[in-house]
């Protein structure tokens, strides 16, 4: 299976309203996965297998509730190619640009 790009942002609805306190507790669930991932202001986009990355999405919808929140919408972006598709081709030219 080729290595994809799978994006998303969860959106929790906290009762308490400490939103990046839940929306850490997701991101956590990436950093934990060892799958190649960065983290953006907006969303977080992770580099695998369709099938690792998506479960890796439904743990952390499931950390965000698990941290309090008592619903969340999740919008996912999956960049397929048969060949294959990295962060680095998108992306590579623009790290360390002053």
């Amino acid at each position: 299976m080729p290595v994809i790009n799978v994006s998303f942002q969860v959106l929790p609805q906290v009762p308490d309203g400490d939103t990046y306190a839940v929306v850490d507790r997701a991101i956590e669930v990436v950093r934990n996965s060892g799958v190649r991932h960065e983290v953006g202001p907006m969303e977080t986009t992770m580099e695998g297998e369709l099938d690792q990355l998506l479960e890796i999405v439904k743990e952390a919808q499931q950390a965000c509730i698990d941290a309090g929140a008592k619903r969340v919408m999740t919008i996912v972006k999956i960049d397929y190619a048969p060949g294959g598709v990295t962060m680095e081709e998108k992306v590579g030219k623009y790290r360390n640009v002053p």
